[in-house]
């Protein structure tokens, strides 16, 4: 089940429901004040990931493969 993100439009209150789907026409009550008049909002995500630095003797990285040296594909 996908996790949305909600904003009251009564009390501004944001917060997090699980979802059964997508298409889902069930309302969404408000924890706070119980209102059903909510929306949902566009919800982006992050991602991290740890590198180890390079020495200069080493070719770079290609931006588009991740790949060592250059890319063949220009």
């Amino acid at each position: 089940m996908p996790i949305y993100e909600y904003t009251c439009k009564s009390c501004k209150n944001r917060f997090e429901k699980l979802v059964k789907t997508m298409s889902s026409t069930t309302s969404v009550k408000c924890p706070e004040c119980g209102s059903d008049e909510t929306a949902r909002n566009l919800s982006v995500f992050a991602v991290a990931s740890e590198t180890k630095s390079s020495s200069s003797s080493e070719p770079g990285m290609c931006g588009r493969c991740g790949a060592p040296g250059p890319c063949g594909m220009n």
